[in-house]
């Protein structure tokens, strides 16, 4: 039986905090649409192409996070790395919503739990389950969150007038990769999920909180599966993530 006195469970609905991300000393007229990209790689190439002005620096006992500004089309949008797992992306993500942005497209990578995708296949997710930490301190405890319905519309849109295809999915989004058995693969795949990630689950909570559009689109990488785990060399596709990087610019501006 559940333990109700698991702190995890003591959802506060408080808007304001002790520590506030408004309270931290950044630029507030930043632009509305942001892509936090995970892949470093593709940061580092656009850098080389002259296409990314720095904005503004975040900081952290890491050192600096960069935020990007890139132009495309005299548009302005935020480009920076989303960050790795739920705690540190929300809390990049809570840094740039005070700094002015409210309507995200984040492009990453993930697991595929069954062998049925290719590796580089495009998912669009509309849902996470919830089995990281992050949600709970921003909306009542649930089993899953949904991605923003006009981030979804607009993925969907921006995909279809590409002529690709693409999955739409519910995704495991959890803390502990290391902690993928087999039992909870099996549990997931059973309610609907066909990919797992880091940082989905907190992404969408965070932007319910704070009243801002956020979608995510991913491709199938590594396949998460008993009876042998594989790597597919999943991260050396590169024009396959800068595809992906190019589909979220092109969705966040539609919306």
């Amino acid at each position: 039986m559940l333990d109700p006195n698991i702190p995890l469970l003591e959802f506060d609905p408080a808007p304001r905090a002790i520590i506030n991300p408004d309270m931290i000393n950044h630029r507030i007229d930043a632009p509305k649409k942001a892509v936090p990209c995970f892949f470093f790689d593709i940061i580092e190439q656009l850098k080389l192409e002259g296409r990314l002005e720095l904005f503004e620096n975040l900081h952290s006992e890491m050192g600096p996070l960069p935020i990007y500004q890139y132009i495309t089309n005299g548009h302005p949008i935020l480009v920076y790395q989303a960050g790795l797992g739920a705690a540190l992306s929300a809390g990049i993500l809570e840094e740039v919503i005070a700094m002015g942005a409210n309507q995200f497209i984040a492009c990453g990578g993930c697991g595929v739990l069954d062998d049925h995708v290719d590796v580089g296949h495009p998912f669009i997710i509309t849902s996470a389950v919830r089995d990281e930490g992050v949600s709970y301190h921003y909306l009542m405890p649930s089993r899953e969150v949904n991605a923003h319905e006009d981030a979804i519309r607009v993925l969907k849109m921006t995909l279809d007038q590409h002529h690709l295809p693409y999955n739409l999915t519910k995704t495991w989004t959890t803390d502990a990769i290391y902690r993928e058995t087999a039992d909870k693969r099996a549990k997931r795949i059973s309610e609907g999920c066909e990919i797992v990630e880091m940082e989905a689950a907190a992404f969408f909570a965070v932007a319910k909180f704070r009243k801002v559009i956020f979608g995510q689109i991913v491709y199938g990488g590594d396949l998460v599966k008993p009876e042998n785990w594989d790597g597919r060399k999943w991260n050396s596709r590169n024009a396959t993530r800068r595809l992906l990087f190019d589909l979220a610019v092109e969705a966040v501006l539609q919306l």
